[in-house]
């Protein structure tokens, strides 16, 4: 009832804040006839322009209108999509640094496009952070046209594994690939990818960057330039669900130890015990899981097991120590971690999934010898830590 009281006084917040949004609209489409009857080349000028008056003081809300309008029509003639009135007030809503929720299908890699560019036109750079590798590069593929005609360079980078320099590209539309996947990609520095004035990638290839420019020698190593504007896609999973898992950047580890996949063999002939016996003195397998928990150990019946495979006499004597994580990795890899549920294997690797979202964690690894005890028991090539 207040509410309603309030909103018969005020008026709707939400009402007022469309309205303002429909009006800006229609500045938009009556550009429209006139930007259509534009060449090519003096539609590609109105870049230069937009960039002329910004040195000469003109704001850059100011232009939102133009550049829009300009967008629109470039996409129209590139990629053959018009954006839609409530697609132009979605690029408003983002480019006031606010939350727009749109469904699936809807669009939003084309409403990007208009407050990325207008904000490019500062020359500061432009950012646009995607939950995978995947969506970033085919966002730059589907999207680039439209930049590239109106002069913007754009750029994506990708999981790099470790090297800053690799799986950095900018959007090329002459260069042809080898790999289908990589169509009109040309394969650049890192830095490159981050001068140009659009740069599309994850929020986990963006953090590791800045932690690695925080690590630089000389400051002509550092890669990212100053962070002036950046969209968030899917924002709930990146800085919600995605901010649980710390970037860590470690020191080069040593070449995986044999006794991953020797342990690996190990624990294959261990038997659970049954759920029935585990309360028992002397429960009837080799080890018992604890689900709720997410532990797993062995009973004296398999640590027995375990002594006869390697032929010593005390498992845990001080002697043995180094051996217990491997066993324990081993021993969690094989009762707690399960293929196509808690992992799955995509061409020779071993790819998280997400527990709460059942997204693919690409560029992930479980940490202390776990991901690498996986990988021995799935008969892939064990990497480094």
């Amino acid at each position: 009832m207040f509410t309603n009281l309030v909103k018969s006084i005020m008026g709707d917040p939400k009402a007022r804040g469309l309205k303002r949004y429909r009006e800006v609209v229609a500045e938009i489409n009556a550009l429209e006839p006139a930007l259509q009857a534009l060449s090519d080349a003096d539609l590609r000028a109105k870049t230069d322009d937009f960039k002329r008056r910004l040195q000469s003081g003109t704001l850059l809300d100011d232009l939102l209108v133009e550049a829009f309008a300009v967008v629109r029509e470039a996409s129209r003639r590139t990629i053959k999509l018009r954006h839609f009135d409530v697609q132009l007030i979605g690029g408003m809503v983002l480019h006031e640094g606010k939350i727009a929720e749109m469904k699936t299908g809807e669009g939003k890699t084309l409403v990007a496009t208009l407050p990325l560019y207008l904000n490019a036109l500062t020359g500061r750079g432009v950012h646009l952070v995607t939950p995978n590798d995947y969506l970033s590069k085919v966002g730059v593929q589907m999207m680039g046209p439209i930049y590239h005609f109106l002069g913007m360079s754009v750029g994506v980078i990708q999981n790099s594994a470790g090297d800053p320099n690799t799986g950095s590209y900018l959007f090329d539309p002459s260069f042809p690939s080898n790999d289908a996947r990589f169509q009109n990609l040309r394969p650049c520095t890192r830095r490159e990818a981050y001068e140009a004035d659009i740069t599309y990638g994850t929020n986990n290839e963006f953090g590791f960057d800045y932690l690695r420019d925080n690590m630089v020698i000389d400051l002509s190593q550092m890669v990212q330039r100053e962070l002036h504007y950046a969209i968030v896609d899917e924002v709930d999973n990146i800085l919600i669900d995605e901010a649980r898992t710390p970037l860590i950047i470690s020191g080069q580890a040593d070449e995986p130890s044999p006794l991953y996949a020797k342990f690996a063999q190990i624990v294959k002939n261990l038997k659970p015990s049954s759920a029935q016996s585990i309360a028992d003195k002397e429960p009837d397998g080799d080890y018992v899981v604890d689900e709720k928990d997410r532990v797993v150990y062995l009973t004296e019946r398999g640590v027995d097991k375990v002594e006869r495979a390697l032929g010593i006499q005390d498992l845990y004597s001080p002697a043995n120590a180094e051996l217990i994580p491997y066993l324990d990795n081993s021993l969690r890899a094989k009762a707690l971690y399960h293929l196509d549920k808690e992992y799955i294997l995509q061409e020779g690797q071993v790819i998280i999934v997400d527990e709460f979202t059942g997204r693919l964690m690409y560029g992930r690894r479980f940490s202390e010898g776990l991901h690498q005890a996986i990988e021995a028991k799935e008969g892939v090539k064990i990497r480094r830590e």
